[in-house]
């Protein structure tokens, strides 16, 4: 006879097997531990040397190939920086020629006002081909960088008007009109106070840019930093493999190591060479051309001074006071140029021989003999003014060509050395992590 089970009171019946009583059942199937088991086992996998070594190739493999890319990088950033600073200087350079020929123009159409009636058929040619040399380059210049574009309008502009007003000069002058110098003079004043400024403003905004371009041209040293700590991984793999497996050398990290050291050293060394040459050329040809020019506007400034001077007949003593100013100006940087021996000396020389015989008409003028002191500022003979002028302003034109090739020249050929460092250290990195990777695959053969 069977009895049925009571449940004494507040007491469940717990099936055998069943779970304890107020406790939840489990997730089926979910084994518990499974991942510190799994950090268990990678430990112990570590610990033993086929783990090791899987270990020492991983971190072979990522040095070599750090290597490799930082110094393509480097490589890149050097060579964009050194290319910007070739465009930002052939800019500046530009808009320096620009400025230079409305000066010599203006100088040019002011000295040959002081003629009379019809002025010489040479000195017009030589506006007009100054005239159009500022044109063209103002429409090239305006279309190689948007930065300069605006301001760059503005002038080409202000030309207009400033080449309208010089033909109303000339057409009155023919006729013998006093109102041409009033036409002259307010040509002149658009000159100064409107299209020079603009430029200036242009000059000093692609200085700036060509002053970063030099700055962002970096030195190597942080890529041989990263060349020595892959030496380094790559020296001690060997030492610790070489302990490991009582063998001297594994011809594979021992080739990696190779390639990584001489490579490291040759790309290094072009990188800074071509960061060194990037300074040379700033402190040499790039400074040198800047000065040459800049001492070229001022001197064609001082000429239409000169011309003025004497267009005004006796109230023209401001006009002569600002030749002083400007040739003295150009004086100073010429001799620093020459001092610092970016600058042969001969530009300087030949703005004192000008700036000598200037004083010859300022005498005749001063001594009441105008239209001596007009005849001998409008000469042309080997011994003239004019003569010594034209001298001045060949030697000055050389500087700044021969300057400023040299400049594109250099800066050219260190963007093409630091490409091609940047590349050597890419492929070399890519070498020696394959080479690290099949040196120590062939340790790890052994324990299979």
């Amino acid at each position: 006879m069977t009895t049925t089970p009571v449940r004494p009171a507040g007491q469940q019946i717990v099936p055998a097997g069943g779970p304890a009583p107020g406790s939840a059942p489990g997730p089926a199937g979910a084994p518990t531990g499974a991942p510190e088991a799994g950090v268990s086992r990678a430990r112990g996998a570590l610990r033993r040397t086929p783990g090791k070594l899987r270990l020492v190739m991983a971190l072979c493999v990522l040095a070599a190939v750090a290597l490799g890319v930082l110094g393509f990088q480097a490589g890149s950033v050097q060579s964009r920086a050194l290319e910007a600073a070739s465009e930002d200087t052939a800019q500046l350079v530009g808009v320096q020629e620009v400025r230079n020929a409305l000066v010599a123009a203006d100088a040019t159409a002011t000295g040959a006002f002081l003629v009379g009636g019809l002025e010489p058929a040479d000195q017009r040619a030589r506006y007009d081909d100054l005239v159009d040399q500022a044109a063209s380059g103002l429409a090239t210049l305006s279309g190689s960088n948007e930065g300069d574009a605006e301001l760059l309008g503005q002038v080409a502009a202000d030309l207009t008007v400033y080449t309208g007003l010089v033909e109303q000069a000339r057409a009155n002058n023919r006729q013998g009109f006093p109102v041409g110098s009033a036409y002259l003079d307010q040509a002149s004043t658009i000159l100064r106070e409107q299209m020079l400024p603009a430029l200036d403003e242009v000059v000093l905004d692609d200085a700036d840019r060509v002053a970063a371009d030099f700055s962002g041209v970096r030195n190597a040293l942080w890529v041989l930093a990263g060349g020595l700590v892959a030496l380094a991984v790559l020296v001690v793999s060997q030492v610790w493999l070489a302990r490991r497996t009582h063998r001297v050398l594994n011809v594979g990290l021992a080739v990696a190591t190779a390639v990584v050291l001489v490579v490291g050293i040759v790309s290094t060394v072009l990188l800074a060479q071509a960061s060194s040459r990037a300074q040379d050329v700033r402190t040499g040809p790039y400074a040198a051309t800047l000065a040459a020019s800049q001492a070229y506007s001022l001197a064609n400034d001082a000429k239409s001074m000169e011309a003025f001077t004497l267009i005004k007949r006796g109230s023209g003593q401001a006009y002569e006071e600002a030749f002083v100013t400007a040739t003295d100006d150009a004086t100073s940087r010429l001799d620093t140029a020459a001092s610092e021996g970016i600058l042969d000396g001969s530009t300087a020389q030949a703005l004192d021989a000008w700036v000598t015989r200037h004083a010859d008409i300022r005498a005749l003028d001063d001594a009441g003999q105008w239209d001596d002191a007009v005849a001998l500022a409008t000469a042309t003979d080997p011994e003239s003014p004019n003569a010594a002028f034209d001298a001045f302003s060949a030697s000055a034109r050389d500087d700044i060509e021969t300057n400023a090739a040299a400049t594109s020249e250099r800066l050219d050929g260190a963007a093409t050395t630091a490409t091609v460092a940047g590349w050597l250290l890419l492929v070399a990195g890519l070498i020696a992590a394959l080479l690290a990777w099949r040196g120590v695959t062939a340790r790890l053969e052994e324990y299979r």
